[in-house]
């Protein structure tokens, strides 16, 4: 059995996708994929590179390790995890992937406190007198 594996990350959030042939099984850390992702947004989101590679989600499945980061964040990890694994199943789904923006990284992170600040950019309220 042939399995591809591939990884997405979102601010802290890491998912580890591995993709093969089986029966259209979604398992998400040991749970099924409707009860860890209850929002259809989020579902649909997660699933958007299958339609764009027009592969059938009945003819594989799919296990995904998520951890760190909101539900959100997994969310997308999740989607570009699922479409680098779908490259690396077939290479020739890279383009219209590519367009579609599902292999892009979003590198954007949480911003660190600075010291002398209220948060990382706030300032403490400043007093003349």
């Amino acid at each position: 059995m042939k399995e591809h594996c591939a990884t997405g990350r979102r601010k802290t959030a890491v998912a580890t996708v591995r993709v093969r042939n089986g029966r259209g099984k979604i398992d998400v850390n040991g749970r099924s994929f409707d009860k860890y992702f209850p929002d259809e947004y989020q579902r649909k989101m997660i699933m958007s590179p299958m339609d764009i590679a027009q592969q059938k989600a009945e003819k594989i499945d799919i296990i995904v390790r998520v951890q760190g980061g909101g539900i959100e964040a997994q969310a997308e990890a999740c989607r570009l995890g699922l479409a680098r694994a779908l490259v690396e199943e077939n290479a020739e789904m890279k383009h219209p992937l590519k367009e579609a923006g599902f292999l892009t990284r979003d590198s954007r992170k949480r911003e660190r406190e600075k010291y002398g600040r209220a948060g990382a950019r706030k300032r403490y309220q400043f007093s003349k007198r």
